[in-house]
């Protein structure tokens, strides 16, 4: 299985922390994706049947992944998963989780986590912030203890807010201890930070969601966050999932981004669609479909 990529003066890894499902089944396309349809599901079912849909279960498949990205001026890593030691006794293959394969895939990129110059989260949802922090001597630190974290400071007040409504354990344990270590960096959803490297705002999932593109050319790669989930979305742009904070929302950005790097050279890097989960992105009559790189 492909991990490691190359286009233009970039390097990309993917980091994989779980492919789902790995015991038992997952979430059914109708609780994931609650305006299927039977007549879509069944129109879609042969192609989706191990590219989206488990063949034993007939549930939604998703990888749970980062992207290291190098650059010839920094190392960043998009998107920090789950993490170890945390607390999600209803996703039990979440739970209090102490698998070493991560910082070990991470080992094997010759990178250390004091090599790590960013931590860009798309948005803070608990699957995309995990390995910001580890726990240490009882206390949730910095896992890339030289890294500023970027977040987008619209998202960041919105979920802060919330927590004071109803506490959000991820915001404990993966979030507010970034802010009290003085490690992040609160940015609008368009930021550039650098020639090479800018973020899209492409909110509706979460509220100020961004994307991450990068390369100085009409090529680069760009990382989607959760503007979308799965492949049957590329087909089915407007198609929202459960997730959503504002599910019209996230289809309107999705069809735009999607629109924007259909038939490009852009090297198309998905968070959650399975392996081998990059490629580029085709037409595919009013929707799209990901030609993954072989």
């Amino acid at each position: 299985m492909k991990t490691k990529f190359a286009v233009e003066d970039l390097t990309i890894h993917r980091i994989i922390e779980i492919e789902e499902p790995t015991t038992g089944p997952g979430y059914s396309p109708k609780e994931f994706f609650p305006d299927l349809t039977p007549e879509m599901l069944a129109e879609n079912r042969g192609w989706m049947t191990g590219n989206g849909l488990d063949p034993e279960h007939g549930n939604i498949l998703l990888c749970f992944q980062s992207y290291i990205l190098r650059t010839p001026h920094h190392n960043i890593l998009v998107d920090s998963c789950i993490g170890n030691d945390k607390n999600y006794p209803t996703r039990p293959l979440w739970h209090k989780r102490s698998d070493p394969r991560y910082m070990r895939q991470l080992a094997e990129t010759g990178l250390k986590v004091e090599d790590i110059d960013f931590v860009m989260c798309s948005h803070l949802h608990p699957d995309h912030v995990g390995w910001n922090t580890r726990l240490e001597n009882g206390r949730w630190v910095p896992t890339f203890p030289k890294a500023r974290y970027l977040f987008s400071e619209r998202e960041l007040d919105y979920w802060t807010a919330e927590h004071k409504k109803t506490p959000i354990t991820y915001m404990d344990d993966s979030v507010l201890p970034i802010i009290a270590a003085n490690r992040a960096d609160l940015v609008k959803s368009d930021h550039a930070l650098d020639d090479h490297v800018h973020l899209v705002p492409t909110p509706g999932h979460s509220p100020d969601h961004f994307a991450v593109h990068a390369g100085k050319r009409e090529a680069g790669a760009v990382f989607t966050g959760d503007c979308i989930h799965s492949p049957l979305q590329a087909r089915y742009p407007e198609l929202g999932m459960r997730a959503d904070w504002d599910r019209k929302m996230a289809g309107e950005s999705r069809r735009k981004f999607l629109e924007h790097y259909c038939d490009s050279a852009t090297l198309f890097c998905a968070m959650h669609f399975p392996s081998p989960s990059v490629g580029h992105l085709k037409r595919w009559g009013e929707g799209f479909r990901l030609n993954y790189v072989e």
